[in-house]
């Protein structure tokens, strides 16, 4: 899809329109996956912090904000929240003590652990009937997108 002509909404449809069937599936895996989160007491935040520092312990509050498609700072209170809940532990970076890097500590992973399947099930019902090479295109196409988009470099 090339810049050119503004075409109207109406012109492309919705169901053409890529930004709005990545808001309504998010809307869905969101809320799929809220539902056990609800259960658990974990907010969407939290989750999204959880997923992140599974991978990429360490993190500033900034890239974990960036990460986790949160507000500073929501994420800072978010971080709060669950520095009181025992799941994370802000600290010193070892060079710069201006920095302050978020840890996961065993109670948060463990947590992350166990709504890990529910978010895997929405995942691979998303994902149904779409082949390794499809999904893989998939992929490519949005780190693209990510990339024309971007403010920041990861």
């Amino acid at each position: 899809m090339a810049a050119g002509r503004v075409h109207s909404i109406g012109e492309i449809g919705l169901q053409q329109f890529a930004p709005y069937l990545m808001n309504r599936i998010m809307g869905r895996y969101n809320a799929t996956i809220g539902e056990g989160l609800r259960e658990r007491g974990v907010t969407t935040a939290q989750l999204r912090a959880l997923a992140v520092l599974a991978v990429a312990d360490g993190l500033t509050l900034n890239e974990l904000a960036v990460y986790s498609v949160l507000e500073q700072s929501t994420m800072s209170r978010t971080i709060d929240a669950m520095e009181a809940q025992g799941l994370v532990r802000r600290m010193q970076h070892k060079t710069d003590s201006r920095v302050r890097q978020v840890f996961l500590l065993p109670e948060g992973r463990e947590l992350f652990e166990a709504v890990w399947p529910e978010m895997w099930r929405a995942f691979s019902t998303m994902f149904t009937g779409v082949s390794d090479t499809e999904y893989a295109t998939f992929v490519s196409v949005l780190n693209r997108m990510l990339h024309n988009i971007r403010k920041h470099d990861f």
